[in-house]
């Protein structure tokens, strides 16, 4: 499809009540659609209006002449629009049934109905932003803490673009020498040159594996820490859910097994979005019900990047407490003690805890709540600091490329040093290059466009 041939239409504000609502087009006949819906009371036309100035009138259905909606129309004229092309905005009343009006008339008028992510790919394809700014317009709108927020626009001004085309500039010289000696075979390449090259690529390497190293702990601020809270019946694990929430989330009384399927929400912990389970106490149980809820809890305890182990301290270790350290024994973990303000019988040690960290807590009281923030965000965040320096990798395709990139220049290097005809490592720098130009969109293909852009909402 050629991109510049149609005019796209799209409601860009969320379903439901609100103050405004806005219907966003974009493309070559935007502004002339607009004109033929919109009329100002001080007769000025979208055609003729400055860019980016808000015009005031109304919507009108061309079919019955009737004033829909009263508005404010704006026309941002190509390239300094979001798409690079002619864009209108819509801004009506928030109705959605006035939303979805004027979008029912603008696409009368000969706009379409926007694909998800559309202005975004728009925008991407007309150079205004790569393909790395454009999923970090998609971080942005999922952000769901300031921290997130703050790294996903740290990416939309480019920071992760000018790193990665600071490492390309520095392959591109290194394949262009060696490219000089192809042609030219009768020139060997001197051997302080290639321990010069070899250098170089080590360099680079260990720059760019440097960057692939922070996915680790910057994914969890695009993706969300899970953390699932697990122990047998009656140890406390919702009252700690509603304490870490600060509401009643979860059912509590002093029944065993109130708990008999997940219960989520999300919790912030120094900007670190974490998606916190209750789980259904983990014992045996003849119960068809409750077996479904423990099959779920342990289902939790594997797909869980962390767990909050929990164990009551006013009671003995029980069989359950050595099962459960038994299920989470491969995985992160924080061992927890509830019910510190009884008397306590559980003797923390080897037993208990069997090398781990661990906190004792009491959620009456309010005593290691805050300690056990901090021992989840340090044992998936060690050192992380909001002052820290330079760009981070939150994406998985991004940190897979880079990984590509740097196996690549390992085989080139070792072409290099093993006098490998030159043609093999030309070929691997090219793979290394190619590899990182798909993070920023130079080397792409439909498929990973495709994958992208619709993981987007329409309208944006």
């Amino acid at each position: 499809m050629n991109y510049s041939d149609d005019t796209i239409a799209a409601i860009s504000t969320p379903v439901g009540q609100g103050g405004i609502g806005i219907v966003r087009l974009s493309g070559p006949d935007a502004v002339a659609i607009a004109g033929r819906v919109f009329l100002s009371r001080n007769n000025e036309k979208p055609s003729y209006a400055p860019s980016h100035k808000m015009l005031y009138g109304h919507i009108v259905d061309p079919a019955d002449e009737r004033a829909v909606d009263e508005v404010l129309l704006v026309v941002m004229r190509a390239p300094n629009s979001y798409t690079r092309e002619d864009v209108v905005e819509i801004n009506c009343h928030g109705s959605i049934v006035s939303a979805r009006r004027i979008l029912e008339i603008v696409l009368r008028q000969g706009a379409r109905i926007a694909e998800p992510g559309e202005f975004t790919k728009r925008a991407f394809l007309h150079g205004r932003i790569d393909l790395s700014q454009a999923e970090a317009v998609l971080d942005i709108i999922n952000a769901k803490t300031e921290e997130s927020m703050r790294i996903a626009s740290e990416q939309l001004r480019g920071g992760l673009t000018d790193k990665l085309t600071a490492i390309r500039e520095q392959l591109i010289e290194v394949a262009a020498f060696v490219e000089a000696h192809i042609d030219f075979p009768e020139d060997e390449i001197e051997t302080t040159s290639k321990k010069e090259i070899e250098k170089k690529l080590l360099d680079v390497s260990a720059e760019i594996q440097k960057l692939s190293d922070t996915f680790n702990a910057a994914r969890f601020f695009r993706e969300g820490l899970s953390i699932a809270i697990v122990g047998r019946p009656n140890v406390g694990k919702s009252s700690l859910l509603n304490a870490l929430l600060q509401k009643d989330r979860a059912i509590v009384t002093d029944l065993p097994g109130t708990t008999r399927d997940l219960i989520e929400d999300y919790l912030n912990i120094n900007g670190l979005p974490i998606r916190i389970m209750d789980t259904a106490g983990i014992h045996s149980s003849d119960e068809l019900i409750e077996q479904e809820g423990i099959r779920r809890s342990k289902q939790a305890i594997e797909h869980a990047d962390f767990i909050v182990a929990m164990f009551d301290g006013s009671e003995p270790f029980k069989k359950e407490d050595h099962d459960l350290l038994s299920l989470v024994r491969h995985k992160k973990a924080v061992m927890v003690i509830s019910k510190a303000d009884l008397p306590q019988k559980i003797s923390v040690g080897n037993s208990t805890a069997e090398g781990r960290q661990y906190v004792c807590l009491s959620v009456v009281t309010g005593e290691g709540i805050e300690e056990l923030k901090y021992a989840i965000f340090e044992s998936n965040l060690h050192g992380w600091s909001e002052e820290r320096e330079g760009v981070v990798v939150t994406n998985i395709r991004h940190k897979a490329a880079l990984d590509s990139a740097a196996e690549s220049l390992d085989r080139a290097r070792k072409l290099l040093s093993g006098d490998s005809p030159l043609e093999l490592f030309s070929i691997e720098m090219r793979g290394s290059l190619d590899r990182i130009g798909e993070i920023t969109g130079t080397i792409t293909t439909d498929e990973i466009l495709h994958k992208i852009f619709s993981s987007f909402c329409i309208g944006k």
